[in-house]
């Protein structure tokens, strides 16, 4: 019972205590509500990058009590929405038309219906699991690298905005399609702008040791199929995007 952090832990001790236990997952946050919670993917974090231990174990149950989220102050809802829009570009859904619950219901059938194609994130899947990590090879490296001042859906939505700059340098979407990120983050009261204390160095290694990288730099980047798993990014395009944002923030 708890934010993601809870039941991202609790999950792997339940996958690896007495080889698994069952266990029930009642997130109490709205980021666990419409993503950490749900989907059996546990871990913990090591200095050198996040959720880098871990293990696939689903929960018995996830239940979501709303009126949980009039406990949370205004940053941790902003939180939560950083996931959200975050199933915003995966799915092109207004979100934000709905009501709160229905808006977290509509979450976690976006995300069910994404694991029940590819539980275990098969590496070879473009448009798999992974996919559900739009946003977060930076967000990843921001928390990691700042101590994790910066929420979770905080450096999510700063994520996303690189992304959509790096596919963009990449030719994958054009400038309107940048332009609609950075409209549907406002939307959401989300910050796009890098912090001004981030090492444009210390990201892009911190990026080429996350979880999903193959062969290198792999990020996951929008392009006209859609929201799908880059491998074998250029360096030195990421680190042009990186360079971009870091001066749009100054």
């Amino acid at each position: 019972m708890g934010g993601g952090v809870v039941t991202d832990t609790a999950g792997f001790a339940a996958a690896v205590y007495h080889r698994g236990v069952g266990v029930v997952n009642v997130p109490t946050t709205l980021l666990g509500m419409v993503d950490a919670a749900i989907g059996g993917k546990t871990g913990v974090n090591l200095p050198e990058g996040k959720n880098l231990v871990g293990a696939f174990w689903q929960p018995w149950a996830v239940v979501c009590d709303t009126d949980a989220l009039a406990t949370l102050p205004e940053r941790e809802l902003r939180s939560g929405r950083g996931e959200m829009a975050k199933y915003h570009f995966l799915t092109g859904d207004d979100l934000l038309a709905l009501p709160l619950a229905e808006r977290i219901a509509a979450c976690v059938r976006i995300k069910a219906a994404v694991v029940a194609a590819d539980e275990r994130e098969d590496p070879t899947a473009r448009a798999g699991r992974a996919t559900l990590n739009y946003g977060h090879t930076l967000a990843h490296a921001l928390e990691s690298a700042g101590g994790y001042d910066l929420r979770h859906g905080e450096a999510v939505a700063v994520g996303l905005a690189y992304a959509a700059a790096l596919a963009r340098d990449l030719g994958r979407i054009g400038d309107d399609r940048v332009a609609y990120h950075h409209r549907v983050l406002a939307d959401y009261g989300l910050a796009a702008d890098l912090p001004a204390a981030a090492d444009a160095d210390a990201l892009l290694t911190i990026m080429g040791r996350d979880k999903k990288a193959m062969g290198g730099l792999t990020f996951v980047l929008d392009g006209p199929s859609g929201v799908e798993v880059v491998p074998a990014v250029d360096p030195a395009a990421a680190a042009a995007a990186l360079d971009r944002l870091s001066r749009a923030a100054a």
